[in-house]
């Protein structure tokens, strides 16, 4: 389960990370309770969600481009420290009163651009600190990690709303920011195993190879259309926590806080799952499990308590969890290495680019119904979305493969991509 951890590279990458994602943890949960204070609406939420995730739609593909070209370690020093900054600038100005929620969507967008960058490199940087022989590994304890975090971060998050207000909890994530880039300061770049780099020059010929290699890829391309209603209508748990806790049940920051560490426990199991993986996940597995994790999320929205919804939430966070990783080592363990920057930017930008188009969405549902329609109708679009993606495009690529590797007709793959997913 810990295998990856024997790389030193590695041990300083997940454990900065580890501190930082506390610290971008209890930003998104401040930040989602500082805009209800502001304005009490579900769709500002929604739409400052929107806005941190909007420029990854857009500049995703040309910062995988950026992660395929340079030292992804440098990439990562300037991604960092820019959303430092944005953190520190809206805790301030959250501190000290001035911040209204115009500043909040200008500052959210601004993070998000220094995450678009950030995403394709340190998504692509994990072959080369964790190697070949522990990806597989390295992609579990990431998202282990990843979900640690998620543990702690609300529960600190709501501690520091309640005594101090959510100004300082935003603050702190500047500050975490230091674990992760001194982590990055004290690897041993001559045991990095560095990744073949895309030649300078014929930038839009070098997209468009990464976009024809996935079209040529139905695996990969299945797996990018499951994670899409997955990320879109399925993933929007700090909006939708926060509108159950606060308008459906009448709760404060400390009990939206227990709501994400609740979903956490469930998370860091399925991370830790995942981090017993040493091979690529089947295909039906990342339908199989994106459908789970849909109709989980749909039964969670009927709960007609704060105590019910809560204990429903380590569930719908494990299937969430399991779903991703899957999708993730599917993808990361059957790319071609030179072009592991763009495929994973397409990747996030399909998985987090979605968010824009879903959040205000669902957060319009919210005012217009009730917040348990968020769930209902996400979870059900979810899993819909999964089940006739696969089988529609399944049947247009005409995929056949040997009935004694995945015996169900519709879900089969050429055995080219069996080929490329063994190697």
């Amino acid at each position: 389960m810990f295998a990856a951890l024997s790389e030193r590279n590695y041990r300083f990458y997940v454990f900065g990370a580890l501190l930082s994602n506390v610290g971008t943890w209890m930003q998104r949960v401040a930040q989602d309770w500082f805009v209800l204070e502001l304005t009490g609406s579900g769709a500002a939420v929604g739409v400052t969600t929107a806005l941190q995730f909007l420029p990854i739609l857009f500049l995703s593909p040309y910062a995988g481009l950026l992660a395929d070209r340079f030292d992804k370690r440098k990439l990562l020093y300037i991604s960092q420290s820019w959303m430092a900054v944005c953190a520190a600038v809206l805790g301030v100005l959250a501190i000290t009163g001035h911040a209204g929620v115009g500043h909040v969507y200008l500052l959210a967008l601004l993070f998000g651009v220094g995450s678009a960058l950030d995403v394709p490199a340190r998504q692509s940087f994990v072959s080369e600190v964790a190697g070949p022989d522990h990806l597989a590994n390295a992609i579990g304890l990431n998202s282990a990690s990843f979900h640690t975090a998620r543990l702690i971060g609300p529960a600190v998050a709501g501690l520091v709303i309640h005594q101090w207000g959510s100004g300082w909890a935003i603050l702190t994530n500047a500050f975490t920011y230091a674990a992760f880039l001194a982590g990055l300061m004290l690897m041993d770049a001559s045991r990095l195993i560095r990744s073949p780099r895309a030649a300078r020059g014929g930038g839009l010929k070098q997209l468009a190879e990464g976009v024809r290699y996935v079209r040529q890829r139905s695996d990969i391309l299945l797996v990018l259309v499951v994670v899409f209603f997955v990320g879109t209508f399925g993933m929007n748990f700090q909006m939708t926590n926060a509108l159950m806790a606060q308008q459906e049940f009448g709760k404060g920051a400390q009990e939206y806080g227990i709501l994400g560490t609740a979903m956490a426990i469930g998370s860091l199991t399925g991370a830790l799952i995942g981090a017993n993986r040493r091979s690529a996940p089947r295909l039906r597995f990342v339908v199989g499990a994106a459908i789970t994790f849909g109709v989980l999320e749909l039964i969670s929205g009927l709960m007609p308590s704060y105590l019910t919804f809560g204990l429903s939430l380590p569930l719908v966070g494990l299937a969430a969890v399991v779903t991703m990783t899957s999708a993730n080592a599917c993808v990361q363990m059957s790319v071609d290495p030179r072009l592991r920057g763009r495929v994973m930017a397409i990747y996030m930008m399909v998985v987090m680019g979605g968010t824009p188009l879903g959040a205000p969405v669902l957060g319009w549902v919210g005012d217009v119904l009730s917040p348990p329609w968020t769930l209902i109708i996400g979870g059900g679009v979810t899993a819909l979305g999964a089940a006739v993606a696969a089988l529609v495009l399944l049947r247009r690529k005409r995929l056949v493969m040997s009935p004694t590797l995945l015996p169900r007709p519709h879900l089969n793959i050429h055995r080219r991509d069996l080929d490329d997913i063994g190697r």
